[in-house]
């Protein structure tokens, strides 16, 4: 298997995190709104995802595209470490290397630990009923609020979740350039527009997540 399929891949998948990321980011600014409102539309919004059938499809896609990010990212760093002694780069050779572009490895590993993390605290009490029993509300809803702002309300929590927001940001915004790159952009003016529009989105995505633990925290 070339090393541009394992490219490829790593690029493809990445880029619908992305899209993922984007959509769960709304959601969870739903918790800043007030309680009466917020645990209503939050906990309407977790029983579509888990219960409409175009939601699964695009919920199992989404699982898929998660363990191969992770197993082509680990077998592409591998192969630079082995060929070249070099941290896994998706960077063209005439691209000025980042610091980002030399850690991916290490923001890959940071990230995927917060993702562990977080499925054991939510998905994994919420779709499989480990753990404590997840009470309904008052619409018959699982109160996956309740979970959220629970967990929200415990300090080390929040900053550990708030904290690797930092190396998500670093790790999307090299690597939304270089998914570009991978698949073949390099229009050069496009990949100067490209550059800003990852560093807003970087900022968006990491600053956002960071920032909503937070709020609810000392609401």
């Amino acid at each position: 298997m070339s090393m541009f399929f394992r490219k490829s891949i790593l690029a493809a998948t990445g880029l619908f995190l992305c899209i993922f990321l984007l959509v769960h980011l709304s959601a969870n600014a739903l918790l800043l709104l007030p309680e009466t409102t917020a645990r209503g539309l939050y906990n309407g919004y977790s029983t579509t995802l888990r219960e409409s059938l175009v939601i699964k499809i695009v919920a199992y896609l989404l699982y898929l595209s998660l363990i191969f990010h992770v197993v082509y990212a680990g077998i592409v760093t591998y192969k630079n470490r082995q060929s070249k002694g070099n941290p896994y780069v998706m960077n063209h050779k005439t691209e000025t290397s980042t610091w980002a572009s030399q850690n991916m490895g290490v923001l890959g590993m940071l990230i995927l630990i917060f993702i562990v993390v977080h499925l054991v605290n939510f998905w994994a009490r919420v779709k499989l009923g480990i753990g404590e029993t997840v009470r309904t509300d008052v619409a018959g809803n699982l109160d996956v609020y309740e979970v959220t702002y629970t967990l929200f309300h415990n300090i080390y929590y929040v900053l550990f979740y708030s904290v690797l927001m930092l190396p998500l940001g670093f790790h999307l915004h090299h690597g939304l350039q270089s998914a570009f790159k991978t698949l073949g952009f390099y229009h050069k003016k496009g990949l100067a527009v490209l550059a800003k529009i990852s560093l807003i989105y970087a900022i968006i995505m990491s600053v956002g997540f960071a920032i909503i633990p937070i709020i609810v925290y000392f609401k």
